[in-house]
């Protein structure tokens, strides 16, 4: 990840439903998109969840009959489908992203070659997790949904202890739920927990539309994940709260602009209003005729456009010099120097 451009995960999550050719087109919408990353998920229910698991109200809207456990056996995606999958978004020229949900994925993910490591946000509480992931010594991204300071500063504790270096770590602020209303956004926490812990920070998007993507970019982000989806009427806890693929092609057209809007920070003349400077700002001029010797005072001097001459910020420099020749009214006076 570039630390001068916003990093654009485009979460293909479990809207694959479990179909491969569906998650390679996923991965194509990602790529004509033109987003930097297309990421989906490694687990296996028997590990995720118990067979008593219930779900999430935003799920069991989405899932026709089941518990946890039996939706997430339907939205497994095996090892060997990962590996191909990342040879395929290889040839689309976008990076292949996994979030693991156990320790077993961890070094599944590690060994088939991923830039970095996506924690989702269930796992920010789990010590063995974070441990094994920062003996990768691959980068992290941490998802912070349903975490409080404590358990945000715990996770970060952790990761350095097992050998992570804060600089290779990026905190995404995000809200748990499907959709996310917007009064619980909340995008203030996010330059929080910049502040508080000195990290790289960016947002996990699932509200509806692109705005509030947009706007945390405008405000800091320095990394964006989102949830598309080929069509939002599938069947599936995600693909309703999911952009569409014309809705992300937006997205990154949208982290885009607010990119360059937000620039580098460095406040000074931009080179498009430079030549406005003569024209907008004032010089110290004459307000009055004034005879060669004469003692400048400030009755007999004002300030006028254009800004070629001298500075009225030199006021009380000029004032009490004797005049260097014979002025007009309305003149712009020499500078002395």
């Amino acid at each position: 990840m570039s630390r001068d451009k916003v990093f654009i995960i485009a979460e293909a999550g479990v809207n694959h439903n479990g179909d491969l050719g569906l998650a390679r087109r996923l991965i194509e919408v990602a790529a004509e998109a033109g987003a930097d990353a297309v990421k989906f998920q490694l687990f296996k229910a028997d590990s995720l969840a118990t067979k008593s698991a219930g779900l999430a109200a935003y799920q069991a809207q989405q899932v026709a009959d089941g518990g946890q456990h039996e939706m997430l056996r339907r939205l497994e995606l095996s090892r060997e489908a990962h590996a191909e999958l990342m040879d395929y978004a290889r040839s689309k020229g976008i990076i292949f992203l996994s979030s693991p949900f156990d320790v077993d994925g961890i070094g599944f993910l590690s060994k088939l070659g991923l830039p970095l490591l996506k924690v989702p946000s269930g796992e920010i509480v789990n010590l063995p997790y974070l441990r094994e992931l920062a003996r990768t010594g691959l980068p992290v991204i941490l998802s912070t949904g349903m975490a409080n300071m404590n358990e945000i500063g715990a996770a970060i504790e952790a990761l350095e202890e097992a050998g992570l270096p804060r600089a290779s770590l990026t905190v995404l602020h995000c809200t748990t739920e499907y959709p996310t209303p917007l009064e619980e956004v909340n995008l203030q926490a996010m330059l929080t927990i910049r502040d508080k812990f000195n990290v790289r920070v960016g947002y996990s998007d699932h509200t509806p539309g692109v705005e509030v993507s947009i706007l945390a970019v405008a405000m800091g982000a320095q990394v964006i994940e989102k949830h598309f989806t080929l069509d939002q009427t599938m069947e599936g806890p995600d693909h309703q709260a999911s952009l569409s693929p014309q809705e992300l092609h937006a997205l990154v057209a949208g982290v885009r602009r607010a990119e360059m809007i937000r620039g580098d920070g460095v406040k000074t003349p931009t080179p498009s209003e430079a030549r406005n400077i003569p024209i907008v700002r004032k010089s110290i001029v004459t307000a009055r005729p004034i005879r060669k010797g004469e003692l400048l005072t400030a009755e007999a001097l004002t300030t006028k456009r254009p800004g070629t001459g001298v500075s009225p910020m030199r006021w009380d420099q000029m004032v009490g010099r004797p005049a260097k020749r014979d002025y007009l009214a309305d003149e712009l006076i020499d500078d002395p120097t």
